[in-house]
């Protein structure tokens, strides 16, 4: 059996560069929030973030190993259904993470001051937030696709 080829047309389309652009904001969210000091509900958008990051992975190599096939139930020709299903969580889910993230971000507010004397976590909490909002809109953007090549009758994802 000869070793998997990457598949160069998936990774010039716009679901390929959807991924790994998701993936590269993904990393930036959870290690921005993992590095500083995070409690509360900020566990949860970290939960949110390694977990699409992670599925997003497996969905990212699947597809440009073009091995989406031996995913009992998801693959095949339910694969794009698959990739629209899970863009559509990933939004919801990092939309109430977009929004804790925000109320933590505007929380923290007042500690840029120059007169606070402790550990200020806003600038951290404030780039977390744009990634986080970034992130949102660009599985919005690839759910809307593969629901729209979905709706076509488009079986392949590229």
């Amino acid at each position: 059996m000869p070793p998997p080829q990457l598949r160069t047309e998936f990774m010039r389309s716009a679901l390929g560069v959807l991924r790994i652009v998701q993936l590269m904001l993904g990393t930036v969210v959870w290690v921005t929030i993992a590095v500083s000091k995070y409690e509360g509900a900020l566990h949860y958008v970290v939960f949110v973030a390694v977990l699409f990051w992670l599925s997003t992975l497996a969905l990212f190599f699947l597809t440009a190993l073009g091995k989406s096939d031996l995913v009992p139930v998801l693959g095949g020709e339910r694969w794009t259904l698959t990739n629209a299903v899970h863009d559509g969580l990933a939004t919801l889910l990092y939309l109430v993470a977009c929004y804790l993230i925000g109320s933590k971000t505007r929380e923290k507010s007042f500690c840029h001051l120059p007169a606070y004397s402790y550990h200020c976590p806003y600038k951290v909490y404030l780039t977390a937030t744009v990634f986080v909002c970034l992130c949102t809109l660009l599985y919005l953007i690839s759910a809307v696709y593969c629901s729209c090549k979905k709706c076509r009758g488009d079986q392949a994802v590229i």
